[in-house]
């Protein structure tokens, strides 16, 4: 075999072990590598140089023009995985790269190496006026952000028990906010062995969290986290946005890629992961366009990429404080978690609504230790071939019991009221009423939770809401769909309207808005705007609140436009 045909295995070798891997490693033409010269600056690297380093900032994307780069996955171990070698007309990259992110892989000259470098805004720009060349390599970025979460090697290291609370806690955080990661036993592997004969961790420091320049975190919270890994860019106290959107669910997603595609600076912010309640569904099946259904985490993370290509600054996690709506200086200023702030023209809130709470002594103490308040793949792992108990009677309850069946023995349903038909979708109904291990137990509440010394959930009891009835099993997760209360209070003193429930009222509904006209989706502050859940008034459903996200934008042009005039 000569020396080429052996390339030529190797390279099917390392492309065999991708999904798609014609689409997640496309070569240009020459005439579409001359399209991006009017986008790149030329830049060249000799053998060995990085090119790109796991951990720090990315500086774009690449067009290989001459010679070979090796692209190898990192660990804060020093654990190496080599991926891939490309070479001329293909271009380096993956999602990251939209917004400056630091890198995820090491991209090393294997020779000396002429490239194009396109910087974020040229990258962006670029898939936005060439639409056919910017489709390819828009797919081909998130077919990369997929293979290396699913090749599971590289990325943060989590050291820790896989049914302890805080890796449950990281785990879900990561994997919502599409993060690569993996997660290292302390008993079985030898690399974490080492790391807690070193650090000797205490029950409470699990996990210990291993980042990319090999810092070592114990138990860290999810924005301590995102720091150390570089997610969170920050806002630039010298920028004043058009729009700053707070919440990062279907209504705020839509509302940033209609106002980023129509050239609107925008700022995004969410506490904790895009997507809100919506991401974390396992399956939709009544939003338009999908008629076998789609997880809400891949909804989402599709519209999330989106917002990002058409320029949308996201800043994830960071929590919004209140909102100052003096307009001192003619801009709004949401006080940001710490010391910062950031200034727009206009806001909308979408915060959406906070899981609720049931009222059961010692709840607290069992959640993320047994007691969930959504199912991800991450908790039907920990559930598989036991029985589960689920409270709740809406979409989002029945759409987790049909999602867990595959998954547990058994799913006990546990209903407050007599029946489904005036809460639930009928496809829904009729998927649990024929799934066998899903039992229903109607006008029935949980009374009381038991766990183990350890804290964890053991055994939970309920009873008849129509007689003395009670009853219990041995349970070690509840999974809990009882609605959720508007994410508001940080919009106390800031004059916004609210109604009784808490919810923001907007348009014609608000007396503050009586004699004036006003657009159906302002609140009772100009410039201040609410769409999705979090809107008196709102259809509770993602269809609803990508609608009123992409009808809000109308609205914000017309009023940015205003301010814009000069007073005569």
């Amino acid at each position: 075999m000569g020396q080429n045909d052996q390339d030529r295995t190797d390279r099917d070798a390392m492309m065999s072990r991708f999904t798609r891997p014609e689409q997640t490693f496309p070569a240009l033409t020459l005439a579409e590598i001359e399209r991006t010269r009017n986008f790149g600056e030329l830049r060249t690297y000799k053998d060995g140089e990085l090119l790109f380093e796991t951990g720090k900032p990315g500086p774009g994307m690449f067009v290989v023009l001459k010679g070979h780069v090796a692209i190898t996955q990192r660990d804060g171990l020093g654990n190496v995985t080599p991926l891939i070698e490309q070479g001329p007309g293909q271009f380096l990259a993956e999602l990251g790269q939209l917004s400056g992110r630091p890198a995820l892989v090491d991209g090393r000259a294997e020779g000396d190496v002429e490239t194009l470098l396109l910087p974020p805004e040229r990258l962006r720009a670029l898939l936005v006026a060439e639409a056919e060349l910017g489709e390819r390599i828009m797919r081909a970025l998130i077919l990369r952000r997929v293979n290396l979460l699913q090749a599971g090697v590289g990325g943060t290291v989590l050291i820790g028990p896989s049914h302890s609370a805080g890796v449950v806690r990281l785990q879900g955080f990561l994997t919502r906010n599409g993060q690569p990661h993996h997660l290292l036993d302390p008993d079985r592997d030898r690399d974490a062995a080492e790391v807690i004969a070193r650090y000797s961790p205490k029950p409470e420091d699990w996990p210990l969290v291993v980042t990319s320049d090999g810092a070592v975190l114990r138990n860290p919270g999810e924005t301590e986290l995102a720091r150390a890994i570089g997610m969170i860019g920050g806002p630039r106290n010298d920028r004043i946005y058009d729009v700053a959107i707070v919440g990062c669910g279907p209504a705020g997603l839509a509302t940033a890629v209609y106002a980023a595609s129509e050239g609107l600076s925008v700022a995004v912010l969410d506490t904790r992961a895009f997507g809100g309640q919506a991401g974390a569904s396992a399956r939709i099946e009544n939003y338009l366009g999908f008629p076998t259904g789609i997880s809400g985490l891949a909804l989402t993370a599709r519209a999330f990429n989106q917002a990002q290509k058409f320029g949308a600054d996201i800043m994830i996690p960071v929590t919004v404080k209140s909102l100052d709506c003096t307009r001192t200086d003619g801009a709004f200023t949401v006080a940001l978690d710490g010391s910062d702030s950031l200034r727009s023209r206009a806001v909308v809130v979408a915060s959406g609504a906070r899981y609720r709470r049931p009222e059961i002594a010692n709840l607290d103490t069992f959640e993320g230790r047994g007691v969930w308040y959504w199912a991800s793949p991450i908790e039907a792992k920990l559930c598989a071939g036991e029985e589960v108990a689920l409270v709740g009677a809406g979409n989002s309850a029945g759409q987790a019991a049909v999602f867990l069946s595959g998954h547990a023995k058994k799913v006990l349903m546990i209903i407050r009221g007599g029946g489904l038909g005036a809460s639930m979708s009928r496809y829904l109904i009729e998927r649990i009423e024929a799934t066998p291990n899903i039992e229903l137990l109607f006008n029935t509440e949980v009374t009381a939770l038991e766990g183990d010394e350890a804290a964890l959930l053991r055994r939970i009891r309920w009873k008849s809401r129509l007689s003395d009835d009670e009853d219990s099993a041995d349970i070690k997760n509840l999974f809990l769909f009882v609605g959720a209360d508007p994410a508001t209070s940080w919009l106390d003193g800031c004059g916004v309207t609210l109604d009784r429930g808490g919810f923001v009222v907007t348009g014609a509904q608000s007396e503050q808005n009586q004699g004036r006209l006003v657009a159906p989706l302002e609140t009772s502050v100009p410039g201040v705007y609410a769409v999705g859940d979090v809107r008196s008034g709102s259809v509770k459903r993602v269809g609803g609140a990508i609608g009123e996200g992409a009808q809000v934008v109308a609205s914000l042009h017309g009023y940015l436009g205003d301010a814009a005039k000069p007073a005569l």
